[in-house]
Order: structure tokens, then sequence, then C-alpha cells
């Protein structure tokens, strides 16, 4: 299994058509982000994470790029303790990455605005 570098994330959050938006300094800094919460693991529990990491970590998981899990344990009282946790799916990263980009920025829907001639938006006094 390859090392999942900051750069690797960051073009397979640039290759995911959710984020085509984003820059690479943003993608960067989103990948160096997520990577802080994991550092040498793929999986990290949930008890760690912030409302709006969460909500990030979520937005991944929607793109193909994390997923959670959970283990349950039985306590000694004998109930029931489950443990949610978040795994970064690092084949589909890499696969992401080493097949490149799948969409181009003219793939995306069309605007009202492609149908109306560059001339219109001049001014003629």
């Amino acid at each position: 299994m390859r090392v999942l570098t900051t750069e690797t994330l960051a073009s397979a959050i640039n290759y995911s058509p959710e984020y085509s938006h984003m820059g690479d300094d943003e993608s960067s800094y989103l990948a160096e982000h997520i990577l802080n919460f994991f550092g040498y693991s793929d999986r990290i529990i949930d008890n760690v994470l912030h409302p709006e990491d969460r909500d990030t970590f979520y937005m991944l998981e929607d793109a193909g790029l994390m997923e959670t899990e959970r283990e349950e344990t039985t306590l000694y009282d004998g109930r029931e303790w489950r443990i949610h946790y978040w795994l970064l799916k690092i084949a589909e990263i890499q696969r992401r990455t080493d097949a490149g980009p799948k969409y181009a920025p003219e793939d995306l829907e069309p605007s009202v605005y492609d149908e109306i001639p560059d001339d219109i938006w001049s001014r003629e006094n």
C-alpha cells in the first residue's frame, strides 16, 4: 500500500466533480487539515471531531473519499456501547488520483448566459 500524502488527497479532492470549484490552495489546505486528524492511520474515532469538521467529513463521504464504520461492545453492566469511526477510502483516493480528472469545466450544467451573443453586453451611445 502506498502512503497517502497531502498532494494525493488534494488531487483526489480536485478530481471530484463536487469540488471542481476549488483551487489548488484550497484543496491542499483541506487535505492537510483532514490528514492532521488521521496521522499515520486510516481510521479515527468520531469523538475527536468538532461539528464543523464532522460536516466536512460528511461532505467527503458524499464525494466517495471517506466512509463511516461503527463497532458495538457490551459494557460490564450489560449496556451496549457504540463507537463510531471515520475511514479514509485510500484505494478510492489513489484510484481517483491515478485516473485524473473525469470532467472538464465545460461539462458542467450549461448557463443561460452561454446562448447570449457577446455583443449584447456592449453599450452603444
